[in-house]
């Protein structure tokens, strides 16, 4: 067995072992199996059955890291994505008013759309196309977004008539084991600990069940039913005029989040080529990609790759080993349903305002010293927490990009990509805002 293993991922061309991807995989898997309990409370907020979902996200994540695994070979672990999964319950069920199953839809179609550019080798021209800060800023906008969602999902701001939000009590039991949880993540991820928000969410659950705050269900059971989401994707209400904007943010956000984390990755892994460039960067996507057809099919948001897979990649990890066993983690996973669906919104809130306080990172990489660059970037990302929508702060700094470096005489700085997002985005805010 060791033998085939090392054939078919290379391990000892890549100077490691079996033991070490397996160890790498499991370091990987502690450090975003979060997913599985945040997660299914955010599509829950969108009237999507949690037991379903959380069934949906182990079998999608499993799905795209077998075929990031065996069929790329990168040490790369794949889940529904956070930020994404915030946009499909509270602005596009949300705002929007559009039921989950027409997200579904809108989810399936941006993952066909990923596959056919994958294949056609046309995100090269997309991913070139788009300004360093417009995509470095879109991804803090992002952690942003999640960051006030978190706030108001731990109780910390509460709306006000006057000032919009405000200050919440913050001597309620739920708000106060909520700061415990963010104090306890941050400080387990500063001492470099495996799975430091797995943990705290679910330290922070089992305190609150102590004290009463919450029940928590512990029990082992055959996974639930995937009856109420499977298949339920509304394709033709995905088609109708309005959804084309949802669509794209689908698309967009996947497309530029995965080739940056793919890229980001591999270069800490040392594998880059020479011209800098990933190989195998057509079977990546693939990857991603069709585990979001796949995902949507079976009840959940956009699937993407992980960031959190440095830390098997920090272990050692090197082959697609690393993912595999990613997946089998996700497939054993299924059996503890009833913890996952249990855990109350005080433990899940410390991990979206951990995570978007390390998204929110993205904006040191902004020239600061270009006006016609930063602020684009700002409005970008402020567009984003403020407006509760990933896409108006997409279409806004898309906006602000095209009219500050025209009315500044630097037209020569803009591109057909830049022109055609500006113009679709002014469009949408003309005619469904």
């Amino acid at each position: 067995m060791s033998n085939a293993l090392d054939r078919w991922f290379g391990l000892s061309a890549a100077g490691t072992s079996v033991r070490t991807e397996v160890v790498a995989g499991g370091t990987t898997f502690l450090t975003m199996a979060y997913i599985m309990f945040v997660h299914p409370s955010i599509l829950g907020a969108a009237g999507m059955d949690q037991g379903a979902v959380f069934v949906a996200t182990c079998l999608a994540s499993a799905f795209g890291c077998l075929v990031m695994g065996l069929l790329a070979n990168y040490p790369v672990a794949l889940a529904p994505g956070m930020g994404l999964n915030a946009y499909f319950a509270f602005t596009v069920c949300g705002n929007m008013g559009y039921s989950w199953q027409v997200a579904l839809g809108a989810t399936f179609i941006s993952g066909i759309l990923f596959v056919a550019l994958s294949a056609a080798k046309v995100r090269t021209y997309l991913i070139d196309g788009i300004p360093s800060s417009l995509k470095h800023s879109i991804a803090a906008g992002i952690g942003l977004f999640l960051g006030i969602i978190g706030l108001k999902n731990a109780g910390f701001t509460v709306d006000d008539p006057a000032t919009l939000v405000t200050l919440g009590d913050m001597t309620k039991g739920p708000v106060i084991l909520a700061a415990i949880g963010l104090a306890v993540m941050t400080a387990l991820f500063a001492m470099r600990i495996p799975g430091a928000i797995m943990i705290a969410i679910l330290g922070v659950s089992g305190l609150g069940f102590v004290v009463g705050a919450s029940d928590i269900d512990f029990s082992v059971s055959l996974p639930p039913s995937m009856g109420p989401t499977f298949l339920e994707m509304d394709l033709v209400g995905a088609l109708s005029g309005g959804m084309a904007s949802v669509i794209f943010v689908f698309l967009f956000v996947d497309l530029f989040d995965t080739s940056g984390t793919l890229v980001g990755l591999a270069q800490r892994a040392g594998m880059l080529n020479k011209e800098g460039r990933l190989p195998r960067s057509s079977r990546a996507l693939m990857a991603d990609s069709s585990a979001t057809v796949l995902g949507a099919a079976l009840g959940t948001s956009t699937t993407t790759s992980y960031i959190e897979s440095a830390a098997g990649i920090q272990a050692g990890g090197r082959t697609g080993l690393v993912a595999v066993t990613v997946a089998g983690l996700f497939l054993l996973s299924l059996f503890i349903a009833p913890l996952a669906t249990s855990i109350p919104g005080y433990a899940t809130a410390p991990a979206l305002i951990f995570v978007a306080c390390m998204m929110a990172g993205g904006l040191r990489d902004v020239d600061w010293k270009d006006v016609t660059e930063y602020v684009p970037a700002v409005v970008t990302a402020l567009f984003m927490p403020f407006t509760f929508s990933i896409a108006n702060g997409i279409g806004a700094g898309f906006i602000a990009y095209a009219a500050i470096k025209l009315l500044s005489g630097r037209y020569r700085e803009l591109n057909l990509a830049i022109v055609a997002v500006a113009i679709l985005a002014a469009l949408k805010f003309a005619y469904y805002s």
